[in-house]
């Protein structure tokens, strides 16, 4: 016997573990509780944690609102109210969440004066179920809301035993109440208008027989009598090839079919309107043709139709000369007709294929479609010229006027329609200029030479901002003494993709382009700069900058640039010099007169470069109070072959001392042309024979290495002048 118990309990324990369940013994006067291991692993703890274990261990983990519940039925378990205590609580978790425990007892020993004794029970862990409750109650919420909002309500028909299943929605949009309504099939469909009913009719029968699904609006009443619009839909459950079962929606969709009815009736009373206006929207009032709406049409099916055969199209522009002074004279009315008279006319210029069209005043526009050849268009615009230029008689008036066109041709044109038409508009414009009543054809070459001037300068002032450009520094010489007196700063342009690029390539793009101002300050302020850095590392020699016609004949440029000195306040006096170029000095010598003796007072030293190329006279030598001539290097390479060059040196030498100038030759290659300066009486000099252009950094170790030793050094040693 005591084998076989021993057996069951062994049992009951592996049933118990199996079922997960926690067994609690409670002695309710002391306190004392006894529980299985899985009663405390349920709440993360092992028993050796909590022991001992009491009743206020099971307080101290109890949710602090689950606790009157849990007294509440606990009491009434006590008094023998009810036979079993079971609540569901929440419990705190060794790791801080609480789980959902469902907790059942049941007292098994009392005291004799009726109080309890000994309670036994189980604790079970509900978390999921209570979890998933919760997930289907809030589901359920948020369906009903979501139905509420939308307005759709769902139903289900079950075709074995013909049992009609609303939702709340359903019944709410058919103001109705599963208390108060008792649905079903015939009922549903009585509720429905007449040719509503027809069709819901048939389509259930379809439903039902076939499986087949719909999707209608349709119009119904509810219960209470109110018409609404709704929207139902069905799809049936099909089993052994029968359908059982018919589900679907009702949708009230009152307000949108009301919005409906209502755009429907605007969009009847637009198109009345449209019908109207469309005429207007695309044809001239007053001539009757195509306005420039519709031009823009005809111009992009004219371009595809050419495209698409190879063949040719013009585009011609025309105005109207005199035509303002016709409406001054006689006034709108005779211009109006004088208008629709020259409508006419050009009418029978034009071949079937063409298009004419009025863009505005006395402004007309011609599609010349499936053009064979130039000539063509030109004999066609001849017409066009000689039929506007007739006498017209309006109102016994007798008026004449004439016509300047512009045309451009397609596909010699390859642009867009825009395009092609400021192009004739621009044609035009030259057509007048030139004397009116005649045609000017655009000049594509012209006009994409344009185009790739301004591609240019875009990307010289894109490199201006992107800091691509730097100045490299040629010195200057004095021969006799070997003495290096100053650098000419030339700019070179760091291309990403080309390399490092001189000046000449890309500074006669911008001759006449503002960007050569912006380019020219930069220049003067990089000098600046480099000036302040080698003088900070013991090297003072003063600078040479070019600077250009147009920049120097700004008229705010010595306010500009002594807004560009206040930045450098240790600058010195001497230590920049600009060059300008003869050509520019003579052509606006009063300016340039006074902005040198500006500059004068700022420190700055003017050259004249490239001197001998202007043609300058002595009277104008004399007047520009400038400090050095520079002789231009075309003269200097050949002075050693060609005695007129020669001379021309000579000439320019002696024009320097006679004006006490200072002369300096650039161009200067062998120690040859430094022999014959010598002897010519020009001490100064540069040139590829000195030193190349070099980059800023270079420049030090150069003056340092020429400071010791150069090929120059045999020249002032022994020339005896």
């Amino acid at each position: 016997m005591h084998v076989t118990e021993k057996s069951n309990n062994e049992q009951l324990e592996l049933v118990i573990a199996a079922t997960g369940v926690g067994v609690w013994d409670w002695k309710i006067r002391t306190g004392d509780v006894l529980c299985n291991e899985h009663w405390a692993n349920m709440i993360g703890y092992s028993l050796e944690e909590l022991h001992p274990i009491k009743f206020d261990t099971w307080l101290e983990h109890l949710h602090p609102e689950d606790l009157p519940k849990s007294n509440k039925i606990l009491e009434k378990h006590f008094n023998r109210e009810i036979e079993l205590y079971e609540v569901e609580i929440r419990m705190k978790h060794k790791q801080g969440q609480y789980i959902w425990v469902l907790s059942k007892g049941k007292t098994i020993e009392w005291y004799e004066d009726g109080l309890p004794k000994r309670m036994i029970g189980t604790h079970l862990d509900i978390t999921e179920r209570k979890i998933n409750e919760q997930t289907l109650i809030t589901t359920s919420q948020l369906l009903d809301e979501s139905q509420k909002i939308a307005k759709v309500g769902g139903w289900q028909l079950d075709l074995i035993s013909n049992d009609l299943f609303w939702t709340a929605e359903t019944y709410r949009i058919h103001e109705a109440s599963p208390e108060t309504f008792n649905p079903n099939v015939d009922v549903g469909v009585s509720l429905f208008l007449p040719e509503s009913r027809q069709i819901i009719m048939e389509a259930l029968d379809d439903a039902i027989n076939f499986g087949k699904s719909y999707d209608l609006e349709l119009e119904t009443h509810t219960t209470k009598g109110k018409l609404i619009d709704i929207r139902t839909t069905c799809i049936a459950t099909i089993h052994d090839g029968k359908p059982i079962k018919l589900t679907g929606i009702f949708q009230d969709i009152s307000e949108q079919k009301k919005i409906q009815r209502k755009l429907e009736k605007s969009n009847r009373d637009l198109e009345n309107v449209n019908d109207i206006l469309t005429r207007g929207a695309n044809y001239d009032a007053l001539t009757g043709l195509p306005n420039r709406n519709l031009l823009a049409d005809r111009m992009e099916q004219a371009l595809a139709y050419n495209k698409r055969n190879k063949s040719s199209l013009a585009i011609v522009f025309i105005d109207l000369d005199g035509f303002k002074e016709v409406n001054d004279t006689y006034g709108h009315s005779i211009g109006d007709d004088l208008l629709c008279c020259i409508t006419e006319e050009l009418k029978k210029t034009m071949r079937e294929c063409d298009t004419l069209a009025r863009i505005g005043g006395d402004e007309f526009v011609m599609i010349l479609d499936e053009l064979e050849s130039s000539e063509q268009c030109s004999i066609i615009l001849t017409r066009v010229l000689e039929s506007v230029s007739n006498t017209s008689f309006i109102k016994n008036k007798p008026i004449q006027v004439s016509a300047s066109i512009g045309v451009t041709i397609y596909p010699q044109d390859n642009s867009n329609s825009d395009q092609l038409l400021r192009h004739a508009d621009q044609a035009m414009y030259i057509a007048k200029k030139s004397g009116k009543n005649c045609f000017h054809i655009f000049d594509v070459a012209k006009d994409v030479a344009e185009k790739h001037q301004h591609e240019e300068v875009t990307n010289i002032r894109i490199a201006l901002i992107s800091n691509e450009f730097e100045l490299y520094y040629q010195p200057k010489i004095n021969i006799k003494t070997n003495e290096v007196i100053g650098l000419e700063a030339l700019i070179r342009w760091r291309h990403p993709e080309l390399g490092t690029l001189p000046p000449l390539t890309f500074l006669p793009i911008i001759e006449q382009d503002i960007l050569n101002v912006e380019v020219g300050e930069w220049v003067i302020k990089a000098a600046l700069t480099q000036l302040s850095v080698w003088s900070a590392k013991g090297i003072n020699l003063p600078v040479s900058v070019n600077v250009s016609p147009l920049h120097l004949q700004q008229p705010n440029f010595v306010e500009r640039l002594k807004q560009i000195l206040k930045k450098f306040p240790k600058f010195k006096a001497g230590s920049i010099e600009f060059e300008i170029l003869e050509t520019s000095a003579l052509r606006e010598i009063e300016q340039v007169t006074k902005v040198i003796h500006e500059c004068h007072d700022l420190g700055i030293t003017f050259s004249i470069d490239d001197f001998g190329t202007g043609y300058s006279s002595l009277a104008y030598l004399k007047r520009l109070p400038t400090d050095c001539l520079k002789i231009d290097k075309s003269f200097i390479k050949d002075m050693l072959d060609d005695p007129d060059d020669k001379s021309i040196v000579l000439g320019i030498i002696s024009l320097a001392k006679a004006f006490n100038r200072s002369v300096i030759a650039e161009g200067v290659e062998t120690t040859a042309h430094g022999e014959h300066l010598l002897l010519l009486g020009c001490h100064l000099a540069q040139g590829f024979g000195i030193a190349r252009p070099m980059p800023s950094y270079e420049f030090p170790l150069w003056f340092k290495e020429w400071q010791i030793e150069n090929v120059w050094q045999y020249l002032s040693d022994t020339n005896t002048l």
